[in-house]
């Protein structure tokens, strides 16, 4: 701007303008510097750094960093203990935890001979050392042959031959287990079709990954009426979580993807003490328009947490659901400024943020009526103070700052994290939402995208029965194979006394 301005010391008034418009560019271009080195700095840590959001982080860092060196340093290095180490000197101490008494033993005993070499004399036992060894056997595929004899009776020559029981796949081949391992492999342990295709290759068993593909869809298709009770148990809480990610979508004749959804809805009690099961159900819609939440919680009218998605505002108002904002969203904003600037507003605003989870800690595990009165007793004029605290400040920093858009997003979502300070049942934040993510997010890493939507629906399915599974403790395949051995033949207005829950109750 200098090399354009014709200035003379002979014109102050002038020089007085230019001073003005300098000082006005200065503070523009640092207002941009400032929220570009934010941007970079979010994208790098996204892209390289850790996804921890903890201010000790770094601490922890170095002191890992500084035990990994003495370790690494051979003059640190602790003599190795010995069996005849010498007196004072502590041997080395193991913390193995025993391995599990319901694995199957096999003993190989190793027997010095009969006699002594020394004398001739017998041994006697005085006792015995055990060295347990952990090993792995592949599984094996078993072939199981229903055989069903035809009969002729000798007198009227009539022919008798029983039918064939239901399976879960109508002249499939494919085993209830089977079929379980197979929806676990995909959609817990994220093997996609084509490589459990390869495993089971290695041992010998030709299935193609389209037979694979034909398996899940038909398997989710029978285990769908699951999936709808689920949903309905989910709708009956009086409040549940709610949250979104993306998935890619195949688009049949662009060889490109499109950007799918699956949404995710929990019902969790525990930390309230309440009486139902936690439940996860899935949807899968390919966009993310705000009538496909609505229409999934359609009627609903109870408590929802969720993050500030607009998409969201159709379900609520007079008659509808009622909104819980999310603290973690809050907290995420100056999270990211501090990380990226230093800010000592933003530390500041986290430490605050974390006396509130405190609280949450005592109150977890206790009826609704203890933790609202612990919330209002102590948790109240931290959030109040919070939330003046926050508006004296937006009045002293620039307005285009990332600390002020930071500010400016916690002002507008605080008002509506105020209930959970009279609800007993309501939690700060929608962490329960974004931990029913992972398992999606992972998935995706590796099966990239879904082939239709169809399978988005399979998808879906499978997560709400696998994820509702591991939320109560359960073995996913255990119970799934448990399931599909008798679902075909399952009365539908009993669907109930198929829940996970219910195999448990039986199993023990």
């Amino acid at each position: 701007m200098l090399k354009d301005l014709d200035i003379t010391p002979d014109d102050p008034a002038e020089l007085k303008a230019v001073n003005r418009l300098l000082a006005d560019e200065v503070k523009a271009l640092s207002l941009k510097i400032e929220q570009l080195q934010h941007q970079l700095h979010g994208a790098n840590r996204n892209r390289f750094g850790s996804k921890s959001e903890n201010l000790d982080q770094l601490n922890l860092s170095l002191a890992e960093d500084e035990a990994i060196g003495v370790a690494a340093d051979p003059q640190n290095m602790p003599e190795p203990a010995s069996v005849d180490a010498p007196p004072g000197q502590a041997k080395r101490q193991h913390s193995r935890k025993p391995l599990p008494d319901h694995l199957e033993r096999k003993d190989t005993v190793l027997m010095p001979s009969e006699d002594c070499c020394r004398c001739g004399g017998k041994f006697k036992t005085l006792g015995e050392d055990v060295t347990e060894e952990l090993e792995y056997v592949p599984g094996r595929f078993v072939v199981n042959r229903i055989v069903r004899p035809r009969l002729s009776c000798s007198c009227c020559e009539r022919i008798v031959q029983l039918p064939l029981p239901s399976r879960p796949i109508e002249r499939g081949r494919p085993g209830a287990g089977l079929l379980a391992h197979v929806l676990v492999s995909k959609y817990a342990d994220h093997l996609p079709l084509y490589r459990q295709s390869q495993i089971f290759g290695r041992e010998g068993i030709d299935l193609d990954r389209s037979t694979l593909a034909d398996w899940v869809g038909r398997s989710t298709a029978l285990l769908e009426p699951i999936a709808d009770a689920i949903g309905r148990l989910v709708r009956q809480g009086e409040a549940l979580f709610a949250d979104d990610t993306p998935v890619k979508l195949q688009a049949p004749g662009t060889k490109k993807t499109k950007t799918a959804r699956i949404w995710a809805y929990l019902r969790d009690e525990r930390p309230w003490a309440g009486s139902s099961p936690p439940f996860a159900w899935y949807q899968f819609t390919v966009d993310r328009k705000g009538e496909h939440p609505q229409g999934h919680l359609s009627g609903y009218k109870g408590w929802v947490h969720a993050d500030g998605y607009a998409g969201f505002n159709g379900l609520f108002g007079e008659n509808k659901a009622r909104e819980m904002a999310c603290m973690a969203h809050i907290r995420r904003k100056f999270v990211d400024v501090h990380a990226s600037q230093g800010s000592s507003i933003a530390a500041e605003t986290i430490q605050r943020i974390a006396k509130l989870y405190e609280i949450e800690k005592r109150a977890r595990g206790k009826p609704p009526p203890e933790r609202s009165a612990l919330r209002q007793a102590y948790a109240k004029p931290i959030f109040d103070d919070l939330e003046d605290w926050l508006g004296s400040q937006l009045t002293r920093i620039s307005g285009k700052s990332p600390l002020a858009a930071a500010i400016r997003y916690a002002l507008s979502r605080l008002p509506k994290a105020r209930p959970y300070l009279d609800n007993g049942h309501l939690e700060l934040d929608n962490n329960c939402a974004e931990r029913a993510m992972k398992p999606i997010a992972l998935g995706r890493k590796n099966y990239l995208f879904m082939g239709s939507e169809g399978g988005g629906k399979s998808a879906a399915i499978a997560y709400t029965l696998i994820e509702t599974a591991k939320l109560n403790g359960i073995d996913p395949q255990a119970w799934l194979t448990w399931v599909l051995a008798q679902i075909a033949d399952h009365k539908i207005n009993r669907i109930n006394e198929l829940m996970p829950w219910c195999y448990a109750a039986k199993a023990a």
